[in-house]
């Protein structure tokens, strides 16, 4: 019934499968930046911990009984960690996402939506038709203009932390403009959680933004966190009436127990460790300027590929050196690229092999 699409996508180079890769490999692919989903110890604490109680499953949504006492535990630590009122856990990522979206514009607000946003964003705002503006990327004087020629109720701005293909961080400047229009601001802090600021917090700590009460921090518990799930961090009022208003959250099982005990535990060894960590982390930034000449404040580094099949070969060719690499392409970005994640658990040596691969097209 869709063979002829399917063939489409094949000859395009934009065909996707699920792959079993070999767990073997170097990861340099996931969103794992800590290396967390590989220590044995902190699972094992998350069993110990989830065992201290009777109800070991969410059994359903939060609002009926699934509500448990270690999200809990996890949204007071997270929120008081970060300096936000209140936490709420929740089940992913793209729920988080549709449920802000889909819950906080409101009658006579605007939402103004960096072109960049992650997909769960963007699909949440097509069902708010011409309440959404979007805005460059990360362009400071496009969202000002724009601002200025859409009054509302509320204008919202979504952005995030640090963009997941690009590995950019959210200019200071749009915070900045967020305040001189006393517009809320939802932060998607997916890829900057658990990488920047001294404590690892993110882009609210790394730029030293006092948290306020039209600020709203979300992110994901699968990438440095180790774990499964999402989260969202806001004042009393915003998270209240999410709870009453956000389908996501009222019609969907609550977020596994499990994985938000394995993210609790995560968080915890995050903060103890942060300056082990950062360590790292600015060990492969400043690896990356001097070797490639590229400045990578993130974990994240993109590197253009010619097309799509070649970006195919090279994933292919890393493989057989025993490196797993993202090898991402259109439609997801507008030019194909590998997308390599500086895994901190991974050596300097072994990330500088795979830039001299890619850089010099040597894989066969």
């Amino acid at each position: 019934m869709y063979k002829n699409e399917l063939d489409a996508l094949k000859k395009a180079g934009r065909f996707r499968e699920r792959i079993l890769f070999d767990d073997r490999l170097k990861d340099l692919a996931s969103n794992d930046y800590l290396g967390l989903s590989q220590n044995k110890k902190q699972f094992n604490k998350a069993v110990k911990l989830v065992k201290e109680y009777e109800t070991l499953s969410s059994k359903a949504s939060m609002l009926v009984n699934g509500y448990h006492p270690i999200h809990r535990i996890f949204e007071l630590e997270m929120a008081e960690q970060n300096g936000f009122e209140e936490g709420l856990a929740v089940g992913s990522g793209f729920l988080a996402n549709m449920s802000l979206i889909e819950a906080l514009v409101r009658k006579g607000d605007m939402l103004f939506m960096d072109e960049e946003y992650h997909a769960s964003g963007v699909m949440a705002a097509q069902i708010l038709g011409e309440k959404v503006v979007t805005f460059k990327h990360n362009n400071v004087e496009d969202l000002h203009r724009k601002l200025e020629d859409n009054p509302a109720k509320r204008q919202i701005i979504a952005v995030e932390g640090i963009y997941s293909m690009g590995g950019d961080l959210c200019k200071k400047e749009i915070f900045d403009l967020a305040d001189a229009y006393e517009a809320l601001m939802i932060v998607d802090e997916a890829h900057s959680s658990g990488v920047l600021g001294k404590k690892l917090l993110g882009i609210f700590e790394y730029y030293g933004i006092a948290i306020h009460e039209r600020h709203i921090k979300m992110g994901t518990l699968g990438k440095a966190y180790g774990s499964y799930g999402a989260y969202i961090l806001a004042s009393s009022e915003i998270i209240t009436f999410l709870v009453n208003r956000a389908k996501p959250i009222i019609y969907s099982t609550a977020p596994s127990v499990f994985d938000t005990a394995l993210a609790l535990v995560n968080m915890e060894y995050i903060r103890k460790n942060a300056k082990k960590y950062r360590k790292k982390i600015i060990k492969r930034q400043k690896m990356v300027k001097k070797f490639i000449g590229i400045e990578c404040k993130s974990l994240i580094l993109p590197m253009v590929m010619p097309n799509n099949k070649h970006t195919q070969f090279i994933q292919k060719g890393l493989m057989k050196q025993g490196y797993l690499i993202g090898a991402i392409r259109q439609p997801t970005v507008d030019k194909p690229i590998m997308r390599v994640i500086l895994n901190v658990n991974i050596s300097v040596k072994k990330i500088k092999h795979v830039l001299a691969l890619i850089s010099h097209n040597t894989v066969e």
